[in-house]
């Protein structure tokens, strides 16, 4: 059983299935409600505890019902809490969802504690960090903290998987830490500034991260699957063919997955394959959290395809 540290956020996502999504200015009606568990690193770490990780999780929530609640459900898949902090003085995080007949979604994130994790909690979480097989994190907080967990990875030796979303620019001290960055094709286009209309467009622009010191890039693209770039070669993975229902959180699932995969030894093409399977299980289920597979169901479908 790998160890894996997810550092980043936790939200409670309020998600409202609607036929399609609202015009400005518009107000539909005929949505149905729900209430999940989300945040891209909350997501990631259940994700990797459900593919078979032990995953310590390091991030702020509130003293309020929806920090309790992201802890006890964080609590209830196995995950160590003990180094994420509940702020006296912050809300948690709340993201507003939208998801539309087709499954796609939109999404606002009212940060709340997680713009407070700290360069402090990275610190005392160094110890955690340097016994991890693997480190995860997102941009879902301060860019000045992810610097700083970056730099102390690289200084203990761990794997760096970065999954640079929310599209934020990146420092540039950070990217020869990162083992393996993981953007959808969005991020890609808004952090390189290049186009990504076409395969070859795609690879120039997730190149260009090698050049600046990253050791891998994986480009998640949905329904068409991910290019897959290093120094030595670069290849185009099929995406599992599935019937989507709801796309949120289908990102956190690759990137959990694809870092449990790395962190048990796997290559990169067999990681990437592991965490493509995950993913295209996880889209058809509604909510993030609720939606990640567990080992058995990837092992079963990976058994069965050939991607």
């Amino acid at each position: 059983m790998p160890h894996l540290v997810v550092v980043g956020s936790s939200n409670t996502d309020l998600v409202v299935q609607a036929p399609r999504f609202p015009n400005p200015g518009e107000s539909l009606t005929g949505g149905v409600f729900a209430q999940f568990q989300g945040g891209k690193g909350a997501n990631q770490a259940v994700a990797a505890a459900r593919a078979g990780a032990k995953v310590t999780f390091v991030g702020r929530v509130g003293q309020d019902d929806f920090g309790r609640i992201a802890l006890a459900a964080l609590g209830a898949e196995g995950i160590d809490t003990r180094l994420t902090i509940q702020d006296p003085k912050l809300a948690s995080g709340v993201a507003l969802i939208v998801v539309d007949a087709g499954g796609e979604n939109m999404i606002v994130v009212a940060m709340g504690a997680n713009d407070a994790i700290s360069r402090e909690q990275v610190d005392s979480a160094t110890e955690v960090l340097s016994e991890a097989d693997a480190v995860l994190t997102q941009l879902e907080m301060p860019i000045d903290t992810v610097a700083h967990l970056a730099e102390t990875v690289d200084r203990v030796g761990a794997t760096l998987i970065l999954n640079p979303a929310p599209a934020q620019p990146i420092p540039d001290s950070v990217l020869p830490c990162v083992d393996v960055l993981t953007p959808n094709l969005v991020e890609l286009e808004t952090l390189t500034h290049m186009p990504v209309e076409s395969v070859e467009e795609v690879e120039r622009a997730a190149r260009s991260f090698l050049k600046r010191g990253v050791g891998a890039v994986v480009v998640t693209q949905g329904r068409e699957g991910c290019m897959v770039v290093t120094p030595e070669e670069g290849w185009w993975s099929r995406a599992l063919p599935a019937d989507a229902r709801d796309t949120v959180g289908a990102g956190d699932c690759f990137s959990g997955n694809l870092a449990v995969a790395l962190a048990e030894g796997k290559s990169l093409r067999e990681a990437v394959r592991f965490a493509t399977v995950a993913a295209g299980i996880s889209v058809t289920r509604l909510g993030a959290q609720p939606s990640m597979p567990h080992r058995r169901e990837i092992e079963e479908v990976l058994a069965e395809v050939s991607l």
